[in-house]
């Protein structure tokens, strides 16, 4: 049987009056590009969208994953995108395209990819998740109450098909090589929630069930490992398979109900809550923010896409998102002091270090004592 590989790759490469939105024309870019693909054989269908300031390529196709053919119309797409907007001078021109020449694939290039090569089932549902304006750990949490926690997901403990657990693949992304550890759960789940919990350090790249069926696969590039320095945030997407002994999709849909605090916002320096969003709402203004997810949901059917369902529409999230907004009120009231702006080391490759080497100079091993002229208040009135 011929396998199909679902391959999301995004890229911020100009965005319309700042880190907002992909502007339509740079949309309809991608969509031709994707068509000539689709004409020359290369892939087998497509959809293009936006999260935020992002350029999403959704594709499938049978040459399996890191194929240098698919990888390069994503290359190709996104060089045609950042020309064009270079001359409409629209805003952060190719900033996550950190090389001119392609090596290959995407990684290591700036644009992030998650793929998942599946043996089509009966039936084969699954959801995208592309976030904005955040961080590869930033659906660790929510992965985790998908496919671990049986208060999230009831499949879990009534499911027989879902009793023997699941495999997390983590990656140590602070690594200059890639560094990789397999976790079991229900049986390691804690030494798993140890390393999950530090979202800036180790994040899920896949996972699998037990007998190796793919559930989930997630991109988890970061971009100044890369560059070397700040040039936005690594916004990550994962591929989110459902139902048939994986959790259902309301199961997943469930883990996104409580907007937890990820790293990002604006000037990928501050935290900010999570957002569930519709499409229609993927425009990041306030603060550059603040950061938010939206969900399509696909069937397979012999490698062609069909969807997608805006998943994230329903008004079942409206208490999710107005939640999200109060958190993010209460953030945005304190300024510059912790935890709204990131801790020092996660500062170390925004524009901060500038400002603080200025100060270095100044500082001094003795105790500095401040001394002005005694005040004489003996003519004061009593």
């Amino acid at each position: 049987m011929v396998e199909t590989t679902i391959t999301v790759i995004k890229a911020d490469i100009g965005s319309l009056a700042g880190h907002v939105v992909v502007p339509d024309f740079i949309l309809e870019l991608a969509r031709k590009s994707l068509k000539e693909g689709v004409e020359k054989k290369i892939i087998n269908d497509y959809y293009v969208t936006h999260a935020g300031d992002d350029l999403e390529l959704i594709m499938t196709h049978t040459k399996g994953e890191e194929n240098e053919e698919v990888h390069r119309l994503a290359w190709d797409t996104f060089m045609k995108g950042t020309e064009k907007a270079r001359e409409m001078k629209i805003y952060a021109a190719g900033q996550d395209i950190l090389s001119d020449t392609f090596s290959g694939n995407v990684k290591g290039m700036g644009p992030g990819s998650a793929e998942m090569t599946i043996t089509e089932r009966k039936s084969e549902p699954f959801g995208i998740f592309m976030a904005d304006k955040t961080e590869p750990g930033a659906f660790n949490f929510p992965l985790f109450k998908m496919f671990a926690d049986p208060f999230n997901t009831a499949g879990l403990v009534i499911d027989p098909n879902l009793h023997q657990g699941f495999s997390f693949i983590v990656q140590d992304i602070k690594k200059e090589v890639p560094c990789y550890v397999e976790m079991k759960c229900p049986e390691e789940m804690y030494d798993l929630l140890a390393l999950l919990g530090s979202t800036g350090q180790y994040t899920i790249k896949k996972i699998y069930r037990k007998d190796g069926l793919i559930a989930a696969a997630v991109s988890t590039d970061k971009l100044h490992n890369i560059a070397g320095k700040y040039i936005g945030k690594d916004d990550p997407v994962a591929i989110v398979r459902a139902h048939s002994g994986l959790p259902a999709m309301g199961e997943v849909l469930e883990a996104f109900t409580l907007p937890h605090l990820v790293s990002g916002w604006m000037r990928g320096s501050h935290t900010g809550p999570l957002m569930p969003v519709d499409l229609e709402n993927s425009v990041c203004t306030r603060f550059d923010g603040p950061p938010r997810v939206i969900g399509l949901g696909f069937q397979i059917c012999n490698g062609q896409l069909v969807g997608p369902i805006d998943l994230f529409k329903d008004v079942a999230f409206d208490i999710t998102r107005q939640r999200a907004m109060e958190i993010a009120d209460y953030l945005r009231r304190t300024g510059p002091f912790q935890p709204h702006r990131l801790e020092q080391e996660a500062m170390e490759y925004t524009t901060l270090p500038g400002v603080l080497k200025k100060c270095e100079s100044r500082f001094s091993e003795e105790e500095i004592v401040v001394k002005g002229e005694a005040r004489d208040d003996s003519d004061s009135a009593e």
